[in-house]
């Protein structure tokens, strides 16, 4: 049996074999590996490693071919398939002199086997060839660097010779002969030589060599020196200046372990103290930061690395030692960058990007925290620090009154001119008042201070000015993500005295819901539209984001949605719903559709603007947005659909049938309505008839058990839905009857209903299926349905319910046409 032969090695090893003839290297290798594991015989151990050796060399995994030979010849040293496998792989390797070797025992052992005296001769030929290249390519290194370092070389010389320095530098072998002719001491010179060109070439090439290969990047770093590297990125040179920074992310990505490097064999035992390196790259990077030796430019660029290198690529990772080194060492640099005022005395050389680089950084360190007390070692820093640049203020008074002081009087300067350049002061107003909205009291301050918010307003000339503008009204909106925290676990974590972060009373719903009223009559929806239609350079996706997130807690209550609509809201969030983060997206169509939910279509999104809505709302009709996104989404397409043909085509093109009539099958009551009374709708156009018309699906016969649901609201819808649909359809009238066994019972229900709306429409059925043909009217008059039709018919006029006594004696007059009935005399 397969189980018990599991457990013997010999039959793995067989089972191993029987792959391996069959070409299923992969899973010879499983079967080998599983030997290994249960076997306790050395001479077959070597069999073993040496089979799955050969699968090896078959998976061009050369590496580990190579291991497992050797490990056969450990066992047997005149293991002579073990020593021609591993010649195979160490030739594949390039490591052609030891292959040589193990060829030549083969061939002592059988001189007579002339596939290894082929063997030795080939790798013999490629020995002396590989020499002479080197020979060459040494000579060819030598000769480029005299070029390179003679000053009275000709220019055309010069320059071919440092592309080739380049090229070669960029190649395995190439980067090993230039490290091995004292390349790396050669090339430092042409940087000391300040000339552009050499200086460019020379860090070119190096970046060639530290590509993929750790040991000698990590030599490189030392030889060259940190400060040096960190100076060359500083200077003026645009080109210079992302050489350098190309270097060092090569130096750092071989440091993290993301080069492109293979291990080969035993010999990688050099030891390389990468975490220390990684330290001092990134320590230096934090000095740069606050260095006034260091241009704009060098500044940016160590923004760019940190911003690049420190934070976890992937949250699964569970190391985020990098960040918790930058907050306890740098974090207060990084505030330094972004405290500073540009055109005050003392301040570092900055570039446009340098304070949102740094700002966005900021973010990136906060986010990669992974519990509470690193949380709050990151607030407490940055709290020493703002306190600490509280004395600039001669009364010593707290930072954010100092910021609105800043925005009032600069506001009052300049006549509340939007037009007037944004002041120093202004924008280190708005970039504090950013950060200090995280706090619930500054908050109400902020909202509640009339001139300091008009300014603001006004101040999106610059992409971080926009940024912070905005990063502020998400604070005051409170529409930044929280995280729900479970009672249960609330209570579990206080029992085992856990810190649980308090919510501040300030950001409790009634007061937030206070400050949304007061944003909005200061006028923020037309401050918002403006940010939208600034230049692309302005406004990135990140500002695109928060400024979605601001307009859905603007949107939150329904008596708002007016408003918002009169000062442009509708208009300004269709760009903001199609282009952007995908947060970004989803939070725009969803404010979106809270609008169109409630709203007159042709004053919301006025002309062709309308169009352009319909996509974002069938975008939130995925199972991965929430209950809310979904139910508002199909609310707005029931208010669309019911407008004009036009819109319904263009929900129908848009792909939204499937979601729609996916939620009609919800177990969730209010998502079920929804979906039914935009289907309703939908049934209008011809297209979408047709789709019930058409074979092969269950279109008709959900619209039919939907009527004989006991919702009544969704009762109403289908009913509606299928009302039009017989009316429209004539093919549909017989369906209807055939779809399912219970349509009888559901439409007796119908015109019997105590709802008067939902009673009319199942009248409207019966007249159309009666009007359809002779056959489907007979069909309802044996049944009980003429009872009802005649119970109903023969009541007295009643101007209350006359439209359901009318449609119920034209249901009897049609019976009557056909002579299926004799005609009746009123009671």
């Amino acid at each position: 049996s397969r189980s018990s032969s599991m457990e013997d090695p010999i039959q793995l090893k067989e089972e191993g074999n029987k792959y391996f003839q069959a070409s299923d290297y992969e899973r010879a290798a499983q079967s080998y590996t599983q030997a290994m594991k249960l076997n306790k015989d050395r001479a077959l151990q070597a069999v073993l490693y040496r089979n799955r050796a050969a699968c090896f060399l078959k998976k061009e995994e050369y590496a580990k071919a190579a291991s497992d030979a050797s490990r056969a010849i450990d066992i047997n040293s005149s293991d002579i398939k073990a020593l021609y496998r591993r010649s195979q792989a160490l030739e594949k390797l390039g490591k052609l002199d030891q292959a040589f070797k193990d060829a030549q025992k083969c061939a002592t052992m059988e001189p007579r086997n002339k596939n290894f005296q082929e063997t030795l001769r080939r790798l013999g030929a490629d020995i002396q060839e590989k020499l002479r290249i080197q020979f060459s390519t040494d000579m060819r290194v030598q000769k480029m660097f005299e070029i390179l370092l003679d000053e009275n070389s000709e220019k055309e010389k010069r320059e071919k010779a440092a592309n080739n320095l380049i090229v070669l530098g960029r190649e395995e072998a190439g980067a090993e002969r230039i490290f091995q002719n004292n390349g790396v001491s050669l090339l430092l010179q042409l940087i000391e030589t300040k000339n552009a060109e050499l200086v460019l070439a020379a860090v070119r090439t190096l970046s060639g060599m530290c590509t993929g290969h750790k040991a000698r990047a990590t030599a490189i770093l030392h030889y060259l020196g940190i400060d040096n590297i960190c100076m060359w990125m500083s200077v003026d040179n645009e080109e210079i200046s992302l050489a350098v920074c190309n270097l060092l992310q090569t130096i750092t990505d071989c440091l993290l372990g993301q080069g492109k490097e293979e291990h080969h064999g035993k010999e990688e035992a050099l030891v390389l103290d990468t975490k220390k390196d990684l330290k001092m790259i990134t320590t230096r990077l934090l000095d740069m930061l606050v260095s006034k030796n260091v241009s704009g430019q060098g500044r940016d660029r160590a923004l760019n690395l940190l911003n690049k290198n420190i934070p976890r690529k992937d949250l699964k990772d569970q190391d985020n030692s990098r960040t918790t080194f930058v907050v306890d060492n740098g974090l207060k640099k990084i505030l330094k960058v972004v405290g500073q005022i540009p055109e005050m005395p003392g301040c570092l050389p900055l570039t446009e990007n340098t304070q949102l680089t740094a700002s966005i950084l900021l973010n990136k360190l906060y986010d990669d925290l992974r519990c509470d007390p690193e949380r709050d070692n990151y607030r407490v820093i940055c709290e020493e620090y703002i306190n600490h640049r509280a004395f600039l203020d001669a009364k010593l008074r707290p930072l954010p009154e100092i910021c609105l002081i800043c925005l009032r009087s600069c506001r009052i300067l300049e006549h509340g001119t939007s037009c007037a350049p944004t002041s120093p002061a202004e924008k280190w107003a708005v970039e504090g008042l950013a950060y200090l909205t995280l706090d619930a009291d500054v908050k109400d301050d902020f909202v509640e201070d009339e001139q300091a918010l008009q300014a603001m307003f006004e101040l999106t000339s610059d992409k971080t000015i926009l940024y912070s503008v905005a990063s502020a009204l998400v604070n005051c909106t409170n529409s930044y993500d929280t995280k729900e925290l479970v009672p249960e676990l609330v209570q579990l974590a206080k029992f085992s005295k856990q810190h649980v972060p308090e919510e501040h009373p300030k950001d409790k719903k009634d007061f937030v819901v206070k400050r949304v009223k007061r944003l909005l009559k200061a006028g923020v929806v037309s401050a918002l539209a403006c940010m939208v239609k600034a230049d692309s350079a302005i406004l990135t996706d990140q500002s695109k984001e928060l400024i979605a997130r601001v307009f859905l807690a603007l949107c939150d209550d329904p008596k708002d949605r007016g408003t918002i609509v009169a000062q442009g809201g509708g208009k300004a969030l269709i760009p903001l719903a199609v282009e952007g983060t995908d947060i970004g997206k989803i939070k725009a169509s969803h404010a979106l559709a809270k609008i169109a939910a409630i709203s007159n279509p042709d004053i919301a999104f006025p002309g062709e603007r309308v169009y352009e809505v319909v996509r974002p709302l069938v975008s939130l009709l995925n199972t991965e947005r929430d209950g809310l996104q979904n139910y508002e989404a199909l609310l707005g397409l029931t208010n669309f659909s019911g407008r004009s043909d036009k819109l319904r085509m263009k929900i129908v093109k848009e792909r939204a049938l499937p979601d729609i009539e996916n939620y009609m099958f919800e177990n969730h009551d209010q998502l079920r309505q929804a979906a039914t009374e935009c289907m309703c709708n939908l049934v209008v156009s011809k297209e979408v008839q047709e789709r019930f018309v058409a074979d092969g699906n269950d279109r008709l016969k959900l619209v039919v058990l939907l009527c004989g649901e006991d919702d009544e609201k969704v009762q109403k819808a289908a009913a509606g839905a299928l009302a039009m649909l017989t009316a429209a359809q004539k093919r549909l009238c017989s369906k209807m009857t055939e779809v399912t066994t219970q349509w009888l019972e559901i439409l007796q229900r119908l015109c019997l209903h105590d709802n008067m709306e939902v009673q009319h429409r199942g009248l409207v059925i019966a007249f159309n299926l009666i009007s359809a043909s002779k056959e489907l009217a007979k069909k309802l008059v044996e049944s009980e349905l003429l009872e009802i039709l005649t119970f109903v018919g023969k009541q007295e006029d009643d101007p209350k319910k006359q439209h359901i006594i009318n449609a119920a004696r034209d249901c009897l007059t049609k019976c009557m046409d056909y002579g299926l009935i004799k005609p009746l005399s009123r009671a």
